[in-house]
């Protein structure tokens, strides 16, 4: 049976939550293989919202949640998501969290916020949840593993010499008071009790469970032109989102991957700095923000809007090897007469249909346009690909042409039903 992987085919908020949960009574593990509380997926279940940023987003249905290895885990906002859903009536029980999961200390949030601060003009644009210092630690061999706060002794070495280094750099280069390590140590040792039944050995609990036959889906949190090496870098996240990571994310060997499902917006967004070539500094990007509701599910900040951009959808395409494209908001851009869809850049006076190798010449790259009819009708009763207007089918096929990939779902509304199925995802 399948391993299946879902990766954002843009910079992040694709509606990943919606597809995930398409497929999520079909599914036995849904699996977040990489990330942190900096993502967050929206879905809209029966007409109620429920926002997550931690939790895998089978979460709601009857699959076991898993938090792989290759995440980093804020341990206070993980309970805070599962005593809200519980709350809600939503069974959490199933969770299970990796013992070699990293866990975003109180100086990561510190650390992250002061030096984006001093960053000024050069700012990255993160969240300040401290995910970009959490995974820092996990490379230099400074981290703190989910495992550890098992091992008050081990915990307290840990905390001790990693705040060593970092108080040096809170005080003598931000001017910002020292972090007590016994606090931190305390603080961290206070989630030990609830923690423990959640954790296992998920690798192995993984591959048990695809040697048995079960449906494995790996959810990704941002997208691939985030990844820490094929994204926009530094304009990135810490962490590898692709489809490759979910290997290493989660424990589990690349044959195990059967089918690789890209998620891509009818139109583009981004949040936080970095290029954007379609991206609309005008009121049809307004429109596109407040029609879309782009503000983001973790921050709440803005979310900057452009139009379709087929070579970045293309470029992930090729590197995540997509089986299939789940496309989303398509109900968005009902009522535009005409709709620009990106096909090529001009970048130093000539043109090309790929994205250029050097961060300079993306920044500088012009959208090449092509324009295609648009709708006026509501779209979001539409449940089979005929049902769509004659000029909204045309759309979505010139898009599968320009990215190189079938489309095999649309998302026509923001509920859990308000999708077009055009070929089964599992």
């Amino acid at each position: 049976m399948p391993g299946i992987v879902v990766v954002g085919a843009q910079w992040g908020d694709e509606g990943k939550g919606k597809a995930v949960d398409q497929l999520g009574d079909r599914v036995d593990y849904t699996v977040r293989y990489s990330g942190g509380n900096n993502a967050g997926h929206t879905l809209v279940v029966g007409g109620e919202k429920y926002a997550l940023h931690l939790l895998p987003s089978g979460i709601l249905n009857n699959s076991v949640p898993v938090i792989g290895n290759g995440v980093v885990v804020d341990l206070g906002v993980l309970f805070e998501e599962i005593e809200g859903l519980n709350a809600r009536g939503v069974d959490t029980s199933k969770l299970l969290v990796s013992a070699n999961a990293h866990i975003i200390a109180p100086y990561h949030q510190v650390i992250d916020k002061v030096t984006e601060r001093f960053l000024g003009k050069r700012r990255i644009g993160t969240t300040g949840r401290g995910i970009g210092p959490a995974y820092s630690d996990k490379v230099n061999r400074l981290g703190i593993r989910v495992q550890d706060l098992f091992d008050e002794s081990i915990l307290r070495q840990k905390v001790e010499a990693a705040l060593e280094q970092k108080n040096q750099l809170l005080v003598k280069i931000y001017n910002r008071a020292a972090i007590n390590p016994k606090d931190v140590a305390d603080k961290l040792l206070s989630f030990a009790d609830r923690l423990r039944p959640l954790v296992a050995d998920t690798a192995q609990v993984l591959n048990d469970a695809l040697d048995q036959g079960a449906v494995v889906l790996f959810e990704g949190a941002q997208a691939h032109h985030l990844d820490v090496d094929h994204g926009t870098y530094p304009y990135v996240t810490s962490s590898n989102p692709i489809a490759a990571g979910a290997c290493i994310g989660s424990g589990v060997g690349p044959r195990r991957i059967d089918r690789a499902i890209g998620i891509a917006k009818a139109y583009t967004t981004r949040v936080g700095e970095g290029p954007f070539p379609t991206e609309l500094l005008d009121a049809d990007g307004e429109r596109l923000r407040a029609d879309g509701g782009e503000f983001g599910t973790t921050t709440g900040r803005p979310r900057r809007c452009g139009w379709f951009d087929a070579l970045v959808v293309r470029r992930a395409a090729v590197v995540n090897d997509f089986t299939d494209i789940f496309l989303t908001k398509l109900d968005v851009l009902t009522g535009w007469e005409k709709i620009p869809v990106c096909v090529a850049y001009e970048v130093n006076g000539e043109r090309t249909d790929r994205i250029p190798m050097s961060q300079s010449d993306f920044h500088h790259a012009k959208p090449v346009y092509e324009y295609l009819d648009g709708w006026s009708e509501d779209i979001s009763g539409a449940r089979a690909f005929g049902d769509l207007p004659k000029t909204t089918q045309a759309y979505v096929r010139r898009l599968e042409e320009l990215v190189g990939t079938r489309i095999s779902g649309i998302g026509v509304g923001p509920d859990r039903a308000e999708s077009v199925v055009i070929h089964d995802l599992l």
